[in-house]
């Protein structure tokens, strides 16, 4: 595969060792939630349905014997996918008070980009979903997000791993208040972070054939 110098940024926790579902909340202010993002829930029924979406679409992509493999390496799912439903959040409120928008054209052109170097939409779902856990459903929302940090950062005049990035998503962090479940970790605004995560959140991913973003 030919690399070219444009980048796609991943929004996506870390997939490691196992952890169970967890099904009551840790903050009697809140019960029921998993976390609390701007005074709206993310309830645990809403993770566990996302984390269940990611693990069908692995056991449906993979045979039998490689999907336990999947699951033992990606125990830690439940609380990774909190972080990411939480930093999707962060992420929606900096680009928001920054005046980023982003539109249906631009995912597309993110998406026909990714398809030709993954060889086809199909191979591109298979991908994402084995190296990233964003299951085919969800493929579209995540690149949506790949383009709205782009244009934030481009807003900022910087890219994404510059501290004016970071600094957005810290404040956007601290004006929404991110009450964690103490059972799923613990929060840190200053990095936009939950404390116990083991990987950053933004990754950059080469992109074959993806076009400019206006």
């Amino acid at each position: 595969m030919h690399r070219r110098r444009r980048t796609a940024l991943l929004l996506t926790a870390a997939l490691t060792m196992a952890a169970p579902l967890l099904t009551a909340c840790g903050n009697d202010a809140h019960p029921g939630a998993a976390a609390v993002v701007g005074g709206q829930r993310i309830t645990v029924s809403q993770l566990e349905d996302r984390v269940g979406e990611i693990r069908a679409a692995q056991q449906e992509a993979v045979p039998e014997a490689q999907y336990e493999q999947a699951v033992a390496r990606t125990g830690s799912l439940t609380r990774d996918t909190l972080h990411g439903m939480v930093l999707d959040r962060v992420l929606e409120r900096a680009a928001r008070d920054a005046g980023v928008s982003v539109t249906p054209k631009e995912v597309q052109q993110m998406r026909a980009g990714l398809e030709q170097q993954a060889g086809g939409a199909e191979a591109l779902e298979t991908a994402w979903l084995r190296q990233y856990g964003i299951p085919p459903q969800r493929l579209d929302g995540n690149l949506r997000l790949q383009v709205q940090a782009q244009k934030l950062a481009q807003q900022l005049g910087a890219d994404t791993s510059r501290p004016e990035f970071w600094q957005a998503l810290s404040e956007a962090s601290r004006k929404l208040d991110v009450d964690l479940n103490p059972r799923y970790g613990t929060w840190d605004d200053e990095k936009s972070s939950r404390v116990d995560a083991r990987t950053p959140w933004v990754r950059d991913v080469t992109v074959d054939g993806v076009q400019p973003i206006a």
